[in-house]
């Protein structure tokens, strides 16, 4: 890990190495507030503190990713704390950056993009800048229980999330989607939801 002792953001982790990736934790903001999220219980993962008291600015997350040698990671990965596409023209800018230098980039995500940037093709977006794959929550077999357990902010947040995976899938990016195994929650129908639309799928 490199030395972040001149880091005034040195105690609130922006980047953070996990399953041989490099992971982002760019926001803490998010459009769901899902019932079994950590932020409920902790302040952070795997010892690291994703809890930020203020967002970076695109200039030190470019800084922080400086310190790294990006190669040596399978991924990068904008995940974190919140929804990352609360800041989605962060989220394209470092990705079309480290797009130029090589490096691949996943963006874990909860599908609502269309709904916070209504007007914008997002998926496109996020392909011409240059991203390679895409995780999207699907964490429920029906409407009904996605808004139950993911408490999300918009109206339309589980069909959202299916159209995005959709177009994800249309666009050639690396797409899955996943489930945080929940009681009640049919693992069997998720991960058919999940290959009707040609994503692979995970258990979380």
């Amino acid at each position: 890990m490199p030395d972040h002792d001149n880091n005034p953001l040195r105690r609130e982790t922006l980047c953070y190495e996990e399953f041989g990736n490099l992971y982002l934790n760019i926001t803490n903001r998010c459009s769901a507030r899902c019932i079994f999220c950590i932020r409920n219980f902790s302040d952070g993962v795997y010892g690291y503190r994703l809890r930020l008291s203020r967002e970076p600015s695109e200039e030190e997350i470019l800084r922080e990713l400086e310190h790294f040698d990006l190669k040596k990671y399978g991924e990068i990965v904008f995940t974190g704390f919140g929804e990352p596409t609360c800041r989605l023209d962060t989220v394209l800018r470092i990705t079309e950056w480290l797009h130029k230098r090589g490096i691949p980039v996943r963006l874990d995500t909860n599908g609502h993009a269309a709904l916070m940037y209504p007007g914008r093709d997002v998926v496109a977006e996020l392909k011409a800048a240059g991203l390679d794959a895409v995780s999207v929550s699907l964490n429920a077999e029906s409407e009904e229980k996605y808004n139950r357990l993911c408490r999300p902010a918009f109206e339309g947040s589980y069909p959202a999330l299916l159209e995005f995976t959709r177009k994800a899938v249309m666009a050639g990016l690396r797409t899955r989607m996943t489930v945080v195994e929940q009681p009640g929650i049919n693992i069997g129908e998720c991960e058919r939801i999940a290959t009707g639309l040609g994503a692979a799928f995970k258990v979380r």
